[in-house]
């Protein structure tokens, strides 16, 4: 267990505030009106947003001081609790259904997505597995089907929510991890092609994946149903322009992008803020991702490189993966933009694998 003590990455948790502080700010701009018209408070997502960073920092800080090797001693115990979790959500009565998956656990007043802490759990397990089995991850039946398939049953089990966007997230994050270890590159082709393979039959499976792929390769074909979200997501996005209409401006948050303070909030940003505003969220995260990555390459051991890496793929697919589908290169899957999206188990574990990723920051080399 490394037992070298820094300063934590100091440039790494300003980014992360700074990405904190505008998401709170958006959540407002974004909701109030909404807020407003179903809650009578204007506030009412803006102030569960805080407390939610407020839940989310108090940890961040909390796992920052532990030693990143606790999570693998309990790597195993921790996926097993996400396991049950994602069992438990499947049950009629303790599983709430919003806007058609199974996702949620009601606790009191709030709700846990347990897919979003499996994230954090798989990685943490697969790091386990590959900083100890990394002389067989060249092999196709020692190695790279155990690690996938562990994950395949994960994904399997997020599938019958269904939560299609936070399968693929956590799917490729595990890939992301494989392929970093030493995979070879013809195993992950034949897996690939299997992989396009099912993804295709889960899109055809289901008529409203069907009707998502349509509507992102042409959204004007059905312009007041399946295309409804791009389009109002573009319609944002386009008026914009370099500077924006000015925060609080928006046009589209008054009823015209559902929920726009979710998964398309960054398309109201863009319209407040502009193109200046939009690349500047960017480069944030890319400032971010740099900064896991030097982390990554300095950490004292194999475990602490690939439990950095695991995070950071995370971060960075899910930003793409948003970003992709609020501008329209990509079809809507239903994923938050980490640290500005409204929703608490998506903040709440972000800054917990921030957390994690600053306790390694504390043992690196760099």
């Amino acid at each position: 267990m490394p037992t070298k003590r820094t300063t934590p990455d100091f440039i790494l948790m300003i980014v992360t505030f700074t990405l904190l502080t505008v998401g709170l700010i958006m959540v407002y701009s974004a909701s109030a009106i909404w807020a407003e018209y179903k809650f009578e408070d204007s506030f009412f997502f803006a102030k569960r947003q805080t407390l939610f960073a407020g839940v989310g920092i108090l940890a961040m800080f909390f796992i920052m001081n532990i030693n990143y090797w606790t999570w693998r001693t309990w790597s195993k115990t921790i996926l097993i609790v996400c396991f049950v979790l994602l069992i438990l959500v499947l049950i009629p009565g303790i599983g709430n259904v919003r806007n058609g998956s199974r996702s949620w656990i009601g606790v009191g007043a709030f709700s846990i997505q347990p897919s979003e802490f499996m994230k954090l759990a798989m990685i943490a397990f697969l790091a386990k597995y590959l900083s100890d089995n990394q002389k067989l991850i060249t092999s196709f039946k020692k190695g790279l089907v155990p690690s996938l398939g562990i994950a395949f049953v994960a994904f399997a089990m997020i599938m019958l929510q269904p939560d299609l966007g936070t399968g693929t997230v956590m799917m490729g994050t595990c890939v992301v991890m494989i392929f970093i270890a030493g995979a070879r590159i013809s195993h992950f082709v034949f897996l690939g092609l299997l992989g396009i393979a099912g993804f295709v039959g889960l899109i055809a499976s289901a008529p409203y994946r069907i009707k998502r792929i349509t509507s992102f390769l042409d959204p004007w074909s059905d312009p007041l149903g399946s295309g409804f979200q791009i389009i109002q997501s573009l319609y944002a996005i386009g008026p914009g322009g370099l500077f924006g209409l000015g925060l609080g401006e928006s046009r589209q948050k008054f009823f015209y992008l559902p929920e726009p303070q979710t998964d398309f909030i960054f398309a109201i940003l863009s319209e407040e803020l502009g193109f200046i505003g939009g690349s500047f969220i960017i480069l944030l995260f890319a400032l971010l991702l740099w900064r896991g990555i030097r982390i990554a390459l300095g950490a004292p051991d194999l475990f602490g490189s690939f439990l950095a890496v695991g995070i950071i793929a995370m971060v960075a697919i899910q930003v793409m993966i948003n970003i992709g589908v609020v501008t329209g290169l990509m079809p809507v899957t239903g994923i938050t933009l980490p640290f500005l999206s409204y929703g608490g188990s998506s903040l709440t574990l972000m800054l917990m694998a921030i957390g994690v990723l600053l306790n390694i920051s504390r043992y690196s080399r760099y």
